[in-house]
């Protein structure tokens, strides 16, 4: 198994002044060499968030949010991901239980994957069945 982190914990990570390798050290509650990754679409919302700061605070943010895409493995929106993400979709909508767009795909990668979700956001995620959510 694995985790795909959300930008919810990359973004509390970088509020709180933790670098990444400390919250992996310290009650990330990672299985001894579990991969851990992020979506493409993760990385979008990070530099989506870094285009709307100006100046010195935008400068900070670029560098944190280019040190997370070199340093945590990318993984991508390809058509095993579409197919998952055209299933779910399908199945919340016949229930009437909205989900965000990007959430969506992020929780379609990581059921594609096998993977597990680490998220802040308990809103979201947990609607989706068939995927595991862990709370960072």
């Amino acid at each position: 198994m694995g985790v795909l982190i959300d930008s919810s914990v990359l973004v509390a990570v970088e509020r709180q002044g933790v670098f990444w390798d400390e919250l992996l050290g310290r009650g990330a509650e990672l299985e001894e060499d579990e991969p851990v990754a992020m979506a493409a679409i993760t990385a979008a919302e990070l530099l989506h968030g870094v285009n709307r700061l100006m100046g010195v605070a935008q400068a900070r943010a670029s560098m944190y949010v280019e040190t997370l895409i070199a340093e945590i493995p990318m993984e991508p929106y390809d058509v095993e991901v579409a197919r998952v993400h055209a299933t779910l979709s399908a199945a919340l909508s016949s229930k009437g239980t909205p989900v965000g767009a990007h959430d969506l795909i992020i929780a379609a990668t990581a059921v594609a994957l096998g993977y597990d979700v680490a998220t802040r956001d308990l809103r979201s995620f947990p609607k989706i069945e068939g995927l595991r959510v862990r709370r960072w």
